[in-house]
């Protein structure tokens, strides 16, 4: 069989039709030529044989799975591996996929590690029959201080023994161990604020107090810890944290000198620390590091220091510059980025030179690559559920961690709607790392030649040489740079350094807050009428069906010849190469302005808005992941912090029909919705002005004579898009397009109501007047465009006359909100119903007679049926 054959439909059965049908896709996938014959043979007689080179392994306390080699050698690029797809769906349909086919949520629940019930409650209760009381431990202490020490019980532990008040002061505990220097008093029942500082104040060696997961914390404010603090004057660690006493006893405690077995006396010898080159401080607390003990001094072997989670506010950054300098074996550090040492890991590094690594990462890669922001010792953004939580919601929560993407496409189109997809268990336990040693691509195998055939596939094969034991992993952000928002992005999978997403939040926040460019004051018109020097009829040429049905005045009449128009009103956008190819002169009245892009792309329009106005109440926070993934996870983390609702929309810039629009509350998923093409994420109006219980849109038709000076006209026709379904928040009803979304004209049952009954039956339900509502919504309008026309003066062209629909919702206190700008909007409901004006004497407007009035205003200068805005 010929490969020209099986491009044509035949079956593929020689290697050379299977190179011939899938070049494209075998470029694509970067595999190695020398491996694709290996493909092929394998994808013929569907091998799946990785079980035979590599074993899974769970890791993270079962919380997830890893990949290991149990070949004894795999050169690179010595072998390709096929790996089934276990679940392929669109994202509307996910919810209802893993509810209706069998076996599905349980496969999917067991492959993301969210299949087990936490049980450490009903252990902890069935291992609480045989823990010790109180006084048994305070026996078993004195009895082993006699029998291995001097007598004396110096550390203490009463953990998760249930003690309350009662119980607590029973113990008698000062007058037992007068030389106490630790107590632990963890996960008890201890509330009494007043009783409990008067009995821990009564150890005046006392060095460290944990009193972590008690009551009393809940209640008390900072007045107990001071009174604690005044009571204990040696202590240095205080609820794990350390107090501005700290000094040698603390940094031996983290540096493992000082522990149970080894409290230290309060009469300590000389120089302890001394053998010490390791200290991990992390998340001490530490307001000032500036102090007696942290010292080359003390410390002269330290290598290796962790400060991460330390704010050490008191301290300058050229202070703690000077401080760590003086430690001349220091080698590696690990301190938050921004933090205490600033913003920059190169800075950092010139102002240490001693150190051969910061954050886990090489110095030297650090500085070749310029990376201001390094964190090596990312913490894996592992699924959290609880035990009531049903499989199905589990896994949608977990799934971002294993999704994959792709879309198809044949000769004619690519497909609106992306295909996701989670590997087998074999391909899922390939985890990430900056440096992978196997690469991982979607593969569409097509037996029978055409893209209805297509089996999808993912392979996988060595990019490095890897021997037994080794994990196989590979870069879940292949290709994706730090122009690309890298480090932001590796958020979907791991805890980044929320600080510095909140400092990009704030710097964005505080542009937008000193924006605010004046208004243009309303002029008296300046455009002239449109007419022929012969008095005869505007010849329009138009490719959109209504207004060739109903533009029926006389002073227009329509023409098949783009050439031949004054006017063309095309529903598509026109560029230069365009009016080039079809002949349109600079004489010729279009329906568009140049750089409308500016108002008609989503994120352009926030763009445009957020410049001129910075964050008008009218606007959701808004977000272009493009370019401000940073800023919009600092904005996650603060709300996540605050207790706020965190529920945004995704939006690609330039989709209309809400094709690939998603509404989340999840960040890992708001990341990897970026895999599908460019997207804006906003704020989602949780709490909307419903009618009879549903979510409802407004469009509006805005017409626009001139730019400069701006000229705009608000038409009295508008309509109302309601959703099918009620409105809720019910985290299921996510995936429901009929309770979130009001576009019904595409395939779905329409919701019509008349605009004249929906605004007497919303102002009789919410006791409101429409007119105020009205008068808000044009103030806002106009702000739109004043915004696009301040900003961008090259708008402007004499000949350009175009209709907008913008699209409104309201919020719960009847504000609005702008949704979006659309380029010739679809007005068929405009012309097919008659309706009343809401305002200006409630005329009514024939439906046949819309676009009569439409290129009546924008050509012939009339204000019938229009407002001025």
């Amino acid at each position: 069989m010929s490969a020209t054959n099986a491009s044509n439909g035949s079956r593929i059965e020689t290697y050379e039709d299977f190179v011939k049908v899938h070049d494209l896709l075998l470029a694509a996938s970067g595999l190695p030529q020398s491996l694709h014959f290996k493909l092929f043979q394998k994808l013929t007689s569907e091998t799946f044989d990785g079980g035979a080179h590599f074993q899974i392994e769970p890791c993270e306390e079962g919380r997830q799975r890893r990949l290991l080699l149990t070949s004894e050698t795999m050169a690179k690029d010595s072998n390709v591996f096929l790996v089934d797809h276990a679940w392929t769906f669109r994202l509307p349909d996910a919810y209802k996929l893993l509810q209706e086919v069998p076996g599905l949520v349980q496969r999917m629940a067991a492959l993301m590690c969210v299949d087990v019930e936490d049980d450490g409650g009903s252990e902890l209760a069935a291992e609480s029959g045989g823990k010790m009381t109180g006084e048994e431990v305070l026996e078993s202490e004195i009895r082993n201080a006699k029998e291995t020490g001097d007598g004396f019980v110096r550390w203490l532990e009463l953990e998760e023994l249930g003690l309350d008040d009662a119980t607590f002061l029973s113990l008698n505990l000062s007058t037992k161990f007068p030389d106490l220097l630790a107590l632990s008093l963890c996960g008890n029942k201890l509330e009494n604020q007043e009783k409990l500082v008067e009995e821990v104040t009564k150890f005046k060696n006392l060095k460290a107090l944990w009193l972590n997961n008690n009551p009393v914390l809940e209640k008390s404010d900072c007045g107990m810890e001071d009174t604690i603090l005044q009571g204990c004057p040696k202590l240095e660690i205080y609820n794990s944290r350390f107090t501005h006493n700290f000094g040698v006893w603390a940094l031996g405690f983290c540096a493992d000198v000082y522990g149970k077995d080894n409290p230290a006396s309060s009469h300590q010898g000389n120089l302890p620390l001394q053998s010490v080159t390791s200290l991990d401080l992390s998340n001490r607390g530490i307001h000032n590091l500036i102090n007696k003990a942290f010292s080359p001094f003390e410390m002269p072997n330290l290598s290796y220091l962790n400060i991460r989670g330390n704010l050490i506010e008191e301290n300058s950054v050229s202070d703690l510059f000077g401080l760590l300098k003086a430690f001349y074996c220091l080698q590696s550090l690990e301190v938050d980025i921004p933090g205490p040492l600033g913003d920059s890991a190169v800075e950092i590094l010139e102002s240490l030179p001693t150190l051969s690594s910061l954050n886990g990462v090489d110095a030297s890669k650090i500085l070749e690559s310029e990376k201001h922001i390094v964190d090596s010792m990312l913490q894996l953004r592992l699924p959290e559920w609880t035990a009531e939580e049903p499989l199905a919601d589990r896994v949608l929560n977990a799934m971002w961690l294993y999704l994959m993407t792709y879309r198809l496409a044949d000769e004619e189109k690519l497909d609106e709607n992306p295909v996701w997809y989670v590997m087998d268990e074999l391909g899922s336990a390939l985890r990430h790392s900056d440096e992978p040693n196997f690469r991982v691509a979607p593969f569409l195998f097509m037996p029978e030649g055409k893209l209805a055939s297509a089996v999808s596939f993912s392979i996988f094969w060595p990019t490095q040489n890897v021997k037994r034991g080794d994990e196989c992993t590979r870069d879940y952000l292949f290709g994706i740079g730090e122009d690309k928002q890298r480090s932001a992005r590796l958020t979907a999978w791991f805890y980044t350094p929320q600080k510095y997403f909140i400092q990009e939040y704030e710097k964005h926040l505080n542009k937008l807050q000193s924006k605010r460019l004046p208004s243009l004051s309303i002029k008296s018109s300046a455009t002239t009428v449109v007419h022929r020097s012969d008095g005869s009829a505007l010849r329009v040429y138009t490719d959109i069906p209504q207004i060739e049905e109903f533009l029926t005045r006389p002073e227009f009449v329509i023409t098949n010849e783009p050439k031949d128009a004054d006017i063309i009103w095309t529903s598509m956008q026109i560029d230069e190469e365009e009016k080039k190819a079809v002949g349109i002169t600079d004489q010729q009245y279009i329906n568009q302005f140049p750089f409308e892009a500016c108002l008609v792309m989503k994120h352009h329009l926030a763009d445009t808005i957020q410049k001129a106005q910075g964050s008008p109440g009218w606007l959701q926070p808004t977000y272009n992941l493009e370019t401000h993934l940073s800023q919009l996870i600092g904005d996650y983390c603060l709300r996540k912090r605050d207790g706020l609702n965190n529920l945004w929309i995704l939006k690609p810039w330039n989709m209309a029909r809400t094709i690939d629009i998603t509404v989340t509350d999840n960040l890992s998923a708001i990341i990897r919705l970026m895999e599908t093409g460019p997207k804006i994420c906003q704020k989602y109006i949780e709490h909307p002005a419903l009618f009879q219980g549903k979510k409802f849109d407004l469009r509006y038709i805005v017409l626009v004579r001139s730019i400069n000076p701006l000229e705009i006209f608000l038409a009295d026709v508008f309509w109302v898009r309601l959703a099918n379904n009620p409105y809720s928040l019910e985290k299921h009803s996510l995936f429901e397009y009929e309770t979130h979304f009001t576009v019904m004209n595409y395939g779905r049952r329409l919701n019509h109501m008349n605009t004249p009954e929906f605004v007497r039956e919303f102002e009789k339900e919410h006791q409101v007047k429409w007119l105020d509502i009205h008068q808000r919504v044009k103030s806002m309008i106009r702000s739109v465009f004043e915004s696009a026309a301040s900003l961008h003066p090259e708008m402007h062209d004499p000949k350009s006359r175009a209709m907008y629909g913008v699209d409104v919702m309201l919020d719960a206190s009847f504000q609005p909100k702008l949704l979006e700008v659309t380029y010739c909007p679809d007005c068929m409901r405009a012309c097919k119903y008659d309706t009343k004006a809401i305002c200006g004497g409630g005329e009514t407007v024939r439906g046949p007679d819309f676009f009569n009035f439409v290129f009546g205003c924008l050509f012939l200068n009339e204000t019938i049926h229009v407002c001025q805005l």
